[in-house]
Parts: structure tokens; C-alpha cells; sequence
């Protein structure tokens, strides 16, 4: 007759290992700004946020693909219901979906490979608003795209409130670019941005000096002109 041992691992660390892997995280959205912004969040919905106000933002554990941002020159009637010049996500105070460029982004994947976040700040889809993206309490990246590039914009890329990515603007291949497409280099759009936000994405594949991590359960704050 087999004999078979059971061993017994005590709740207490089986509740540890579970919930260091199923933590999702808070975010705090903060307005520094000396205008008001309409942040958003997808998924999380949108808050307009007068300057100095914060949005506390909770984000599922395991959220494969999120974003974070800004949009300005809002006008929203009582239903919630209206238009922003920039980030406007289908005229909708609570976003429920992306927002349309230029918007500057915070993006985040949640307790991925090896139980760690993947975030980074994001300008492929333009620039409206400087951001700092930031961990709470670990010693993990603060990422940051501060520069006066709406003041700086390029003529061809100028639009209301923002600096628009190229693709918005010439719509082919060269600056549309995604890893489905096959491999695609910098631009001399992209570098306007990357010169200016190094720790950013000025381009879709511009992976290795714009992803970042930290551990999974990790908390972050976005910050609007930090």
C-alpha cells in the first residue's frame, strides 16, 4: 500500500503568498496645475479636479493594460455629457474607454511576469499636460516628462491645448508603427519628444529606455505639472 504524506502549510502563509500576488493598487491623482484639469482613467472613469485637489484611483490586481491622464479645455453639462480639446474620450465625463490625442499618459500593467508592474509614461499619442508618475514607498522609477513642449511643438504637430503625436497628423506606416507592423526606429518627431522627456515613449517600440518596474502591490501617485 502507497503511503502518502500531506504536509499542512499553516493559513497564515498561504493568505501572504495569495495576497502578495492578487494586490492591485492605489493611485493618487493629483492636480498641480494652475488650471483645472479633467483627469481620467482607464478603467476608473474621469474627475474634474480644480488645482490642488487629488483623485484617489484604485486599479484591479492583475489589469493587463491601464492608463492614466489629463484632458483640458473640458466643458460637460450635468449629465456629464460634453467635449475637451484634449484626452476627450467620446464627450464623457466618466471615460470609458482611451482618450483621444494629444494626451499625455501614465500607463501601467499590473502583477505580470515575476509578480511585477510594468509602467511607464507615455507622449505616442502626444503631449497636452506635464505629468510625473511616481511609486509610494518603494525604491522603484519616478518618471517624469516636465518640459514645455506645447510652448516648443513643431508647426506641423501644433494643435488646441497640446503637441500631437505624428501618426494623428500624417496617419502612415514611418510614424504609426506597431510591433504587428514589424520593426520601426526613431523619427525626428520622436526625438523632439525623447530629447525633452527621456524617460518617456516618444515612439511605439521605444521599450528599452521607457519601461519600467516595480513590485507588484506597489501604490503610485500620477501628478499634473509636477
Amino acid at each position: 500500500m502507497t503511503r502518502v504524506t500531506i504536509y499542512l502549510v499553516p493559513f497564515t502563509v498561504l493568505s501572504i503568498f495569495f495576497f502578495s500576488f492578487t494586490q492591485g493598487a492605489n493611485f493618487d491623482v493629483i492636480n498641480q496645475c494652475p488650471y483645472t484639469v479633467w483627469a481620467a482613467a482607464s478603467p476608473g472613469g474621469g474627475k474634474q479636479l480644480e488645482t490642488g485637489q487629488t483623485w484617489p484611483v484604485t486599479v484591479a490586481p492583475g489589469t493587463a493594460k491601464a492608463r492614466i491622464w489629463g484632458r483640458t479645455g473640458c466643458n460637460f453639462d450635468a449629465s456629464g455629457r460634453g467635449k475637451c480639446d484634449t484626452g476627450d474620450c467620446n464627450g464623457l465625463l466618466e471615460c470609458q474607454g482611451y482618450g483621444s490625442p494629444p494626451n499625455t499618459l501614465a500607463e501601467l500593467a499590473l502583477n505580470q511576469d515575476s509578480n511585477l508592474d510594468f509602467v511607464d509614461i507615455s507622449v505616442v499619442d502626444g503631449f497636452n499636460i506635464p505629468m510625473e508618475f511616481s511609486p509610494v514607498g518603494a525604491s522603484c522609477k519616478t518618471m517624469r516628462c516636465a518640459a514645455d513642449i506645447n510652448g516648443q511643438c513643431p508647426e506641423q504637430l501644433r494643435t488646441q491645448g497640446g503637441c500631437n503625436n505624428p501618426c494623428t497628423v500624417f496617419k502612415t506606416v514611418e510614424y504609426c508603427c506597431t510591433p504587428e507592423r514589424g520593426s520601426c526606429g526613431p523619427t525626428e518627431y520622436s526625438k523632439f519628444f525623447k530629447d525633452r522627456c527621456p524617460d518617456a515613449y516618444s515612439y511605439p517600440q521605444d521599450d528599452p529606455t521607457s519601461l519600467f518596474t516595480c513590485p507588484g502591490g506597489t501604490n503610485y501617485k500620477v501628478v499634473f505639472c509636477p
